[in-house]
C-alpha cells in the first residue's frame, strides 16, 4: 500500500487565455486525477474541458474505486454532459476536449485517455507505459510510416481521430490490466503543449534530480519556455508520486551530475 503526492502545473503558454483544465479528489481511501484540453477557441474549449474534469469526478465521487468500469462509466458520462450543452448552447456546438485520468486505491493503478493528452508510468525513473494519442500522426507511427520521434512536430499532429464531444459514443482507451502500485511509482498526465516540447529521456533526467512532484514539474517547464515559440499552446501538468505509506514522499538521492546540471552543465 503506498499513498500519492502530487503536484499541478497549467499554464496559458503564449495564448490570452487557458483551455486546459486538471482536477484530483480523494475518496475513502482512492484518489483520482483527471486533465483535459479544451478545443474550439472561441467556441468554448475551455468550458468542454471544464465539465469533463467535474463529470469525471463527480463519478468517481460516487464510486471512489479502482475500477474499469468506474473510468469507462466516467468517461462516457463525460462525453454525454458535453453533447447536452452543445444542444442548450448552439454556440458551443463545436467544442470538445481531450481526457486522461488516472486512478489509484494505493494498491492498484487505472487509466483511461482520449485524444492527445498522456499518461507517462516510470518505475525506477524509467518510462514503462506511454498512452497512445488518439492522432493522425500516431496513426501513421503505428502504420510503420513515421518514428515515434516524428510525432511531436507532424503538420497533422493537430489532428485528432478522437475526443470527447464528438457525436458517437465516447471510446478511450482504457488501461487492460490495473499495475500494481509500489514505492517510487510515478505518473505525469499531460496536454501536448507539454509533451510536445520535453521529450521522454528528458523526463527522465528531470525525475532523476527532482525529490518533489513538484520540483520535476518546474525542472520540465524550464525546458519547455526555453523552446516554445511566443505563440505557443496551453501547457498543463499533473505528477503523482508513490511512497510507502507513513514515509516522506520524493525521498531520492540525485545523482552527482544533477548538481552540475543546476549549474548550466548538461547530464
Amino acid at each position: 500500500m503506498v499513498r500519492f503526492e502530487s503536484a499541478t502545473l497549467s499554464r496559458a503558454g503564449g495564448r490570452s487565455r487557458n483551455e486546459d483544465r486538471c482536477g484530483s479528489m480523494v475518496c475513502d481511501g482512492a484518489a483520482c486525477w483527471v486533465l483535459a484540453d479544451g478545443l474550439g477557441g472561441s467556441a468554448g474549449g475551455e468550458i468542454a474541458a471544464q465539465i469533463a474534469v467535474d463529470t469525471v469526478l463527480a463519478v468517481f465521487g460516487d464510486d471512489p474505486r479502482c475500477s474499469a468500469d468506474v473510468l469507462a462509466r466516467a468517461m462516457e458520462q463525460a462525453n454525454g454532459a458535453l453533447q447536452r450543452e452543445q444542444v442548450a448552447e448552439p454556440r458551443l456546438a463545436q467544442m470538445r476536449t481531450t481526457a486522461v485520468v488516472l486512478i489509484s486505491d494505493g494498491s492498484s493503478a487505472l487509466w483511461a485517455h482520449l485524444g492527445d493528452s498522456r499518461l507517462y508510468c516510470l518505475q525506477d525513473g524509467w518510462i514503462v507505459h506511454r498512452s497512445r494519442d488518439h492522432s493522425v500522426p500516431q496513426s501513421l507511427c503505428d502504420a510503420g510510416r513515421i518514428a515515434s520521434e516524428e510525432i511531436r512536430f507532424h503538420p497533422d499532429r493537430n489532428r485528432l481521430l478522437r475526443a470527447l464531444g464528438n457525436a458517437s459514443k465516447a471510446e478511450p482507451a482504457l488501461a487492460r490490466d490495473a499495475l500494481l502500485v509500489g514505492e517510487g511509482d510515478v505518473f505525469l498526465l499531460c496536454s501536448d503543449g507539454f509533451w510536445e516540447y520535453v521529450t521522454e529521456i528528458e523526463m527522465e533526467a528531470d525525475l532523476a534530480c527532482a525529490p518533489a512532484p513538484g520540483q520535476w514539474l518546474e525542472r520540465m517547464e524550464e525546458r519547455l519556455l526555453r523552446r516554445a515559440a511566443a505563440d505557443h499552446d496551453n501547457y498543463s501538468a499533473i505528477a503523482v508520486f508513490a511512497a510507502a505509506d507513513g514515509s516522506a514522499t520524493g525521498a531520492r538521492d540525485a545523482p552527482a551530475w544533477c548538481a552540475r546540471t543546476e549549474r548550466g552543465g548538461a547530464p
